[in-house]
């Protein structure tokens, strides 16, 4: 078990990072549009864009969107490898079970499943925002 949640744990890791820097790196694109237009006098320049070093909403967007399938992926396969444990731990136990044991194990894994496509959902509803 100590070593299922070790890989848990790198696999969440490694996903939360993986996240993060691609939707940082999504949010540091220019558009196209800004980038082509073409300065005609003095009254219609624009700002210059943000330094790179100044952190923005978007970039906490994107540490959200990571840290948020970062962490659903970790619980997700917690519970999941906690529900599937127990559930065999139990038909071992009493192989006459399996019958009513399984059921439960099923639909247990998938409301779980169904959390986790849910954090995903959210994660791209705020990617929309950047």
């Amino acid at each position: 078990m100590n070593s299922f949640k070790k890989a848990a744990s790198v696999t969440a890791l490694t996903l939360f990072v993986l996240c993060t820097f691609t939707a940082l790196a999504f949010a540091n694109t220019p558009a196209a549009p800004e980038a082509a237009q073409t300065v005609t006098s003095a009254a219609t320049l624009q700002a210059p864009p943000p330094a790179p070093s100044q952190v923005t909403d978007k970039a906490y967007i994107a540490i959200a969107i990571g840290f948020g399938l970062g962490i659903a992926a970790f619980g997700g396969a917690l519970g999941q490898g906690k529900a599937s444990a127990a559930a065999l731990d139990g038909i071992a136990r009493n192989p006459g079970a399996q019958g009513k044991i399984f059921t439960p194990m099923i639909l247990g894994l998938a409301l779980i499943e169904s959390l986790v496509i849910y954090s995903l959902l959210i994660s791209f509803m705020l990617l929309g925002k950047l």
